[in-house]
């Protein structure tokens, strides 16, 4: 039987490399104990994918500078980030955002209508373009025109670049993940606990 991405998301499985603990480079170590610190627990795709190609950490390290400086609402961009890891089954990322949102204090149960957010009362005709355009890129790679005016309604070519720009970094991150079967890390719940 074949799991819809909705079940695999929901799936706990073990990520296809073992993930590695103890790591031998002092840059790793450091990342490690900086991750425990900030987050309680060392992150899976550290382990993961930055403790077997270390170099990677610093592409990392951009994408996070280039996105703190996006000037978009937060709860358009945990909306981003959520819909898109919810639609490429990137149980992870789904993880780290929801958890991400709960750190600013965003509505958890907004998520729950993601999937039917054009009939949801929750969105607003704003977020609503903005999710179908962002929809329609990670499905398609391409937009129909219809759907690109719609989000011109509502936002600013600087506003839709950065739109397009954290989809994008979804999308990698997304890409990253979900093929390793790197599964939720549990940090909603982690972060219920402190």
């Amino acid at each position: 039987m074949t799991m819809t991405k909705e079940q695999t998301i929901q799936a706990k499985s073990e990520p296809r490399l073992t993930p590695i603990e103890n790591p031998q480079s002092l840059k790793l170590k450091l990342a490690y104990w900086y991750t425990e610190r900030m987050i309680g627990k060392v992150l899976t795709p550290l382990k993961v994918h930055y403790a077997r190609f270390p170099e990677g950490l610093g592409l990392s390290r951009k994408i996070m500078q280039t996105e703190q400086k996006c000037t978009l609402e937060p709860k358009l961009k945990h909306l981003i980030k959520v819909y898109i890891a919810t639609l490429n089954g990137c149980a992870f990322c789904v993880d780290i955002g929801k958890a991400n949102a709960q750190k600013e204090d965003m509505n958890p149960e907004v998520f729950d209508d993601l999937l039917r957010f054009e009939e949801s009362d929750r969105f607003s005709k704003a977020e609503k373009a903005m999710l179908s355009y962002i929809d329609e890129v990670t499905r398609n790679k391409h937009v129909a025109d219809a759907t690109f005016e719609r989000l011109q309604e509502y936002f600013n070519e600087r506003s839709i670049v950065q739109i397009t720009l954290l989809n994008a970094i979804e999308n990698f991150y997304n890409l990253m993940n979900a093929p390793m079967n790197i599964g939720s890390d549990e940090l909603c719940e982690l972060m219920n606990g402190n």
